[in-house]
């Protein structure tokens, strides 16, 4: 039986590059949590389109400013100033502690905004030589030439190489193999808090006061990715502050929005002083559509949100304490907040995510053998039961 799906699939998608392995699914609607594909079945989103629908689908305070601001004005390019930027920067800089934003579309953008604010400090202050990264085994900051050159993994490095030079891996849980690679020449060291696409790995306490040592005693400059940990995601605005990191640099992306491209890199005053007028630009970013978007989010995130998903990332961690102990499929339960992920066996692995789909519920595989959830951040207790629910139902059939 042919579905509007396959229908969909065979006719308008034969122009798109094959770059992604999509699945037989088209969504066309949605509301909280849950969406609703082209034939009309529903599902439960475990996974926000990887962590990007932050306020849930169909969000009427988000939906209502976008139309707002298309009516009144879409774009003026960074030739000009606007409000609604210097508000948004204000409010991150709160939240963060640091006191100067550049805005783009993207994380990756943002990844690379802040290697390059990085070695133009060094430059600006006269260690032309201090060029190189350090950055942690298991680690993802993109695919761009620049953010691909800090991301840990043959597959996505191997095709593009030779790659930006001067970057070097570690162990993200070795302390001493850190201490040693940063050098007179180490520029900076970008971290995940905790890891998302290596697998949803929280970096230690232990790796984090070495890493702030390490930083300390060489005035290396530390850049935080918080694209997919930050945010709100954990249950509080950044999920360095909880490993007492104190970032010079941070990139922001995913979550910002609601589901409308914004990434952000946010400086430190220091590091911000030496970044001169063309040292780095973007056509999009900060446009008047993604800020306003983005205060929405920011205005949830200031006034409950963060303190609703504390306590919803109890409730989801419980649940999946109860499905590991109901499922022995489910090894290893890792992460914080609404941001977690589980070990199973590679042969379920290889089928939950369509079991998922069968059962009515949206979760992803990464690093082989993780099963990841990053639902939405408004998502309620009784979706998260039921979601929960629907992929036991999925384990049992994946297994």
């Amino acid at each position: 039986m042919t579905t509007a799906a396959d229908q969909v699939l065979s006719v308008e998608a034969a122009h798109i590059l094959q770059v992604y392995k999509r699945l037989p699914l088209v969504l066309v609607r949605g509301a909280g949590a849950r969406v609703t594909d082209c034939d009309g079945r529903e599902y439960i989103d475990l996974l926000s389109g990887i962590g990007v629908v932050s306020l849930g689908h169909g969000h009427t305070g988000l939906t209502r400013a976008i139309a707002a601001q298309a009516e009144e004005l879409l774009h003026t390019s960074n030739l000009f100033f606007h409000p609604l930027q210097g508000q948004l920067a204000a409010r991150l800089s709160r939240l963060s502690g640091l006191p100067r934003a550049f805005f783009c579309n993207s994380g990756t953008e943002a990844v690379e905004a802040c290697l390059k604010f990085a070695r133009r400090y060094w430059h600006t202050a006269g260690s032309r030589g201090r060029t190189e990264i350090v950055a942690f085994e298991r680690a993802f900051h993109g695919r761009t030439f620049g953010s691909l050159s800090v991301t840990s993994g043959a597959p996505y490095r191997e095709p593009f190489a030779p790659l930006v030079p001067g970057v070097r891996f570690v162990p993200p849980d070795d302390p001493e193999a850190l201490r040693a690679a940063v050098t007179s020449a180490t520029a900076a060291v970008i971290v995940e808090p905790i890891q998302g696409e290596g697998g949803v790995w929280p970096l230690s306490r232990t790796m984090a006061d070495a890493l702030t040592a390490v930083c300390e005693e060489t005035g290396t400059l530390l850049i935080a990715d918080e694209i997919q940990c930050g945010l709100g995601r954990t249950g509080r605005p950044f999920h360095s502050a909880a490993l007492g990191l104190r970032p010079d640099l941070m990139a922001l992306g995913k979550a910002l929005g609601g589901g409308v491209p914004v990434g952000a890199a946010l400086l430190s005053e220091r590091v911000a002083a030496n970044v001169a007028f063309g040292d780095h630009g973007s056509t999009y970013g900060g446009n008047l559509l993604a800020c306003r978007a983005a205060l929405v989010f920011v205005d949830a995130l200031e006034n409950g949100l963060t303190e609703r998903v504390a306590e919803a990332g109890a409730h989801l961690e419980r649940g999946l304490r109860r499905l590991a102990a109901q499922h022995a499929t489910v090894g290893e339960i890792r992460g914080a907040g609404l941001m977690r992920g589980f070990e199973v066996a590679p042969e379920v692995a290889d089928g939950i995510v369509a079991a998922g789909l069968e059962r009515g519920v949206i979760v992803n595989r990464t690093a082989g053998t993780v099963v990841r959830l990053l639902p939405p951040l408004t998502i309620s207790d009784a979706d998260i039961d039921e979601g929960l629910a629907r992929l036991g139902a999925a384990l049992e059939d994946a297994s």
